[in-house]
């Protein structure tokens, strides 16, 4: 696990002592920082990107940052194989996160400062509850969560390929995993 500091990036990108997201512009910038960090990182890794140290973040930065951040990251061909948590996302970055993630059609995991995660964005309610299964469960093949689902073992298998397929929790041989915690 790796863990990248968007504060370091937002100064890194605009040479100046400011903490809060806003702009297009800046979200560009720190999209490009953190674009860089993420390719230097081995196939299968997570990154934590850590949202602690930021102020404020509005819609149009969140646009520019977040979802060109996580499109190619989430497509049939991904950029690279690895994964993203959104770490110390506080209740006001949720909210614009997730109204950016569901323009898009698109989800990911956040870890609150507490350490909670949460899945987040255009997911359905089955979706959902299957990666809760797994978050609580860890390592576990499709047809024992699939009774707790109460779905059938096929489309516990369908449903959890698509989370994989996503980025949202790991596909391991027959099982599927979470992505991890934040240290």
């Amino acid at each position: 696990m790796t863990h990248i500091s968007v504060h370091s990036a937002l100064q890194a990108s605009l040479d100046a002592p400011y903490s809060d997201l806003v702009t297009r512009r800046t979200g560009a910038a720190v999209r490009t920082v953190i674009e860089h960090q993420l390719s230097g990182l081995a196939d299968g890794s997570v990154a934590f990107l850590d949202f602690s140290r930021i102020g404020v973040l509005d819609r149009s930065c969140a646009d520019e940052f977040v979802a060109k951040l996580m499109l190619p990251l989430s497509n049939d061909h991904p950029s690279r194989d690895g994964y993203v948590v959104f770490h110390g996302v506080n209740e006001l970055h949720l909210e614009i996160i997730e109204s950016v993630l569901l323009a898009h059609g698109l989800a990911l995991v956040v870890q609150f400062p507490d350490g909670a995660a949460r899945l987040v964005g255009a997911v359905t309610d089955v979706e959902r509850r299957l990666w809760e299964l797994v978050m609580r469960q860890g390592w576990c093949p499709a047809e024992r969560l699939a009774a707790e689902a109460g779905i059938t073992p096929d489309e516990a298998q369908g449903q959890l390929e698509g989370l994989a397929r996503r980025r949202l929790i790991r596909r391991d041989a027959d099982a599927f995993a979470p992505l991890g915690a934040a240290a």
